[in-house]
């Protein structure tokens, strides 16, 4: 992924989890990704596995499709 579609990937993240009223740390739990590793998503310098772009999705759940709109 490049900076800026990480950057627009981690904006999504952020807003999925922030329309759930969760912390960080919520969607770390319910996702099975370190807290760490989730604020290194939405700040987007972390290029993310498709396992784990998975496990996000599930954990809040909404679709891949989701996920990735606006990118």
């Amino acid at each position: 992924m490049s900076k800026a579609i990480r950057n627009k990937f981690g904006k999504q993240v952020r807003n999925l989890r922030r329309d759930r009223g969760w912390s960080q740390e919520d969607l770390a739990d319910n996702s099975g990704v370190h807290r760490t590793y989730i604020g290194a998503i939405e700040r987007g310098e972390q290029n993310v596995s498709i396992d784990n772009i998975i496990k996000l999705a599930k954990a809040l759940s909404v679709s891949l499709e989701q996920l990735f709109k606006g990118l």
